[in-house]
């Protein structure tokens, strides 16, 4: 699925002039990511045992509390939180890394396995625009629903509810409910 451009990199007048200035809104996010790196990397030097430390750099990296009977372990990594939608019951084991701009929500009880990533920006395939744009689409996660340690979600993927994502899978397609999807799929698509 071809994603469509998000937000431009540089500023199209700039451009014009031979000159590469960023864009308003690739400024605005590039402050969210080093705000959120700087949040991450206090929590994931907390004591495990200090609740209320990582209670307190939860809520300001989604800017709102986490919900009843959410367990995120750390380390734990983030580009921007505040599109991270957590419902009740979700478990999220070490290491994992969430990059979320584009928006990612987890349904209610669903588990997740450690050094999972979920990746909802990318780039344009073509070389001529790839450091002009970011792509994106979200990432839907029904209830229920156990990713495996190591695996893989891409931008716009939508994962059924009860589905099971094997250690190591790469989800480039959306997942029908109450299946089960394993192994790589790196393919080629098509050359230049």
């Amino acid at each position: 699925m071809p994603l469509k451009p998000l937000m431009r990199i540089h500023d199209p007048e700039s451009l014009a002039r031979g000159e590469r200035e960023f864009s308003p809104e690739f400024l605005a996010m590039s402050q969210r990511v080093l705000r959120a790196t700087e949040l991450t990397s206090r929590l994931n030097v907390l004591p495990f045992e200090d609740e209320a430390g990582k209670a307190a750099l939860f809520e300001q990296l989604f800017g709102r509390p986490l919900p009843k009977r959410v367990t995120i372990y750390p380390p734990f990594y983030t580009d921007h939180g505040l599109r991270l939608e957590l419902a009740e019951r979700v478990f999220i084991n070490q290491g994992c890394t969430f990059l979320d701009y584009a928006g990612i929500r987890l349904g209610a009880g669903v588990m997740v396995g450690p050094k999972a990533t979920f990746i909802t920006m990318s780039h344009p395939v073509d070389p001529g625009e790839r450091r002009l744009y970011l792509t994106g689409a979200p990432i839907e996660v029904e209830e229920n629903v156990w990713i495996g340690a190591g695996a893989t979600l891409l931008p716009g993927v939508r994962i059924g509810r009860d589905a099971v994502i094997a250690a190591g899978a790469v989800v480039a397609d959306d997942v029908p409910a109450a299946s089960l999807v394993a192994g790589p799929k790196a393919t080629v698509l098509r050359q230049w």
